[in-house]
């Protein structure tokens, strides 16, 4: 009975801790964009503002102004696929804020003019990225706690080996990312999560992921008759030792064990690259929990959506309160709404279409945005369409 209330506890004071201070440095925020606005030459030409045109992204004059329905559709699509696919969701809700909405050509356009301006929307894009992955993450980490899914202490080590990660990439490179270069490094990325995801599609991919599942369902066929002789909250997930040196713990009544440190030193360097990127980590932080730090495949979904929340929030915090990076609530308001209807859907509709083929679209998508991406921040120019 004590599980969701803890849990519950957990998600509202990292909430409270982003949303109070978010609220108290608005101020902060628009003077800090008022001075790169101020900074930026006007006028009508590309790279300068025109202070007589509309106020569209982030308030400033002339900048597109993402349509809100477009962004909720958007939204709704990420969601769907954070709750199906799971890999690829922080991905493409960097390409809807880069390329659907124009966000980046329009960027772009003040290097040279205004680098300050440039480097603001770079940062802001990185922010709005994560507030989609975060929201996802934290449904998900409610939802697999409440399935006793979740090993709470291996969460923990991953977040708090997370949270150095999650906190020095946004001191480190906040303010000092160009999009050309943004835009490169999330390339590079993409082509990483498709070769992931391709190898998920193999026979020898799938074989393992045949064998995982089955080894999870024959592990609690096998031990789902114990709960009858356990106490009830046996069944789940039951810390039984916590030190510095060692956590052990069972589920269904069978015990696993791990060392903290691996955790914490793997969540430090898969959190900072996700801080990076704006991207949620979790196709890094799956076959770390299978592979490194040894997590049963049936608890592994839980445990990093965890994670994931725990450094979007560091990150977001980071970024929006110690280095002042401002977001266009408009659109990331109605995105949230989105990812949350999405997330309910997903679960709902996955069963009626083949995993196989939803990684194969995706890798496909993976190998486009890819080589748009990389070429556009490397080369200057992309070399597939639209050019």
């Amino acid at each position: 009975m004590t599980k969701k209330p803890a849990l519950f506890l957990i998600i509202l004071v990292m909430c409270l801790a982003v949303g109070l201070p978010l609220l108290a440095t608005t101020t902060a925020h628009a003077d800090q964009l008022a001075d790169a606005i101020a900074a930026t030459p006007q006028g009508t030409e590309s790279g300068q503002i025109d202070p007589n045109a509309a106020p569209g992204f982030l308030g400033i004059p002339g900048a597109p102004d993402p349509n809100v329905i477009l962004g909720f559709l958007w939204a709704v699509w990420v969601g769907w696929i954070f709750s199906t696919v799971g890999a690829f969701g922080g991905i493409m809700s960097g390409v809807g804020h880069i390329t659907v909405f124009g966000l980046a050509d329009y960027g772009k356009t003040f290097k040279q003019t205004s680098p300050a301006l440039n480097k603001l929307i770079t940062d802001s894009i990185r922010v709005s990225n994560q507030w989609m992955v975060g929201l996802s993450a934290m449904v998900g980490s409610f939802n697999y706690y409440k399935m006793g899914r979740l090993v709470l202490p291996l969460g923990i080590a991953l977040a708090v080996g997370s949270i150095s990660g999650s906190f020095l990439v946004p001191i480190i490179t906040a303010g000092k990312i160009s999009l050309k270069a943004y835009l490169g490094y999330f390339g590079l990325i993409v082509f990483v999560i498709g070769a992931f995801l391709f190898y998920e599609t193999t026979p020898k991919g799938q074989a393992g992921k045949k064998e995982a599942k089955a080894a999870s369902k024959a592990f609690e066929d096998a031990n789902i008759k114990k709960c009858s002789t356990l106490a009830p909250e046996e069944c789940g997930v039951q810390v039984k030792n916590w030190s510095f040196s060692r956590v052990s713990f069972t589920f269904y009544g069978v015990e696993f064990s791990f060392k903290p440190i691996i955790p914490l030193i793997g969540g430090f360097f898969i959190a900072g690259l996700a801080s990076f990127l704006g991207i949620g980590g979790g196709f890094l932080f799956v076959p770390f929990l299978t592979s490194v730090a040894g997590l049963p495949m049936f608890l592994v979904a839980g445990t990093s959506a965890l994670t994931v929340f725990v450094g979007m929030v560091i990150s977001i915090f980071t970024y929006m309160v110690v280095k002042g990076i401002p977001i266009f609530w408009p659109l990331v308001g109605v995105e949230l709404v989105g990812i949350f209807v999405g997330s309910m859907i997903g679960p709902r509709t996955s069963k009626y279409i083949p995993e196989i083929w939803l990684k194969r679209l995706f890798v496909v998508l993976a190998l486009y945005v890819g080589l748009r991406y990389t070429s556009k921040g490397f080369l200057g120019y992309s070399i597939v369409p639209p050019f």
